[in-house]
């Protein structure tokens, strides 16, 4: 189900390069968290807010697939949607570009857990904005 959909752009910053210029591939999972936090933002609420809530999204899984290699200076943009969703966890996907070229792809499964990490429920509130 593809529910809604955001674009992130980064600048890929001379620091997140190794010696050849190439983005680490760590750093995929950060884009991938800024992209994450605009699709909150697209669909209705800041991450912030939810966390207030007392109800966090821990990270259940990640998977990314690397195509082609970022380059210092690139321009990507993240392609961001939320893939699944119910009251106890969503997937998030991505796509990551420079240009026309696809980048990487992954997803992200989060579990939704209390402050003290004890699984819970979406409060209703939110299943609007998560397409439940």
């Amino acid at each position: 189900m593809l529910f809604r959909s955001t674009e992130t752009r980064i600048r890929v910053r001379y620091a997140e390069t190794d010696q050849m210029g190439v983005a680490y591939y760590a750093n995929y999972l950060i884009w991938m968290e800024v992209a994450r936090g605009e699709l909150c933002k697209a669909c209705g609420f800041n991450y912030s807010d939810m966390e207030r809530d007392g109800v966090l999204m821990a990270v259940a899984e990640v998977n990314c697939r690397y195509k082609f290699p970022a380059q210092y200076d690139n321009e990507v943009s993240i392609r961001s949607w939320i893939e699944e969703a119910n009251t106890r966890m969503v997937t998030i996907h991505y796509e990551m570009f420079a240009g026309e070229r696809t980048l990487a792809t992954g997803f992200t499964r989060h579990v939704y857990v209390s402050r003290e990490m004890q699984r819970v429920r979406l409060p209703e509130k939110y299943w609007p904005m998560f397409g439940i």
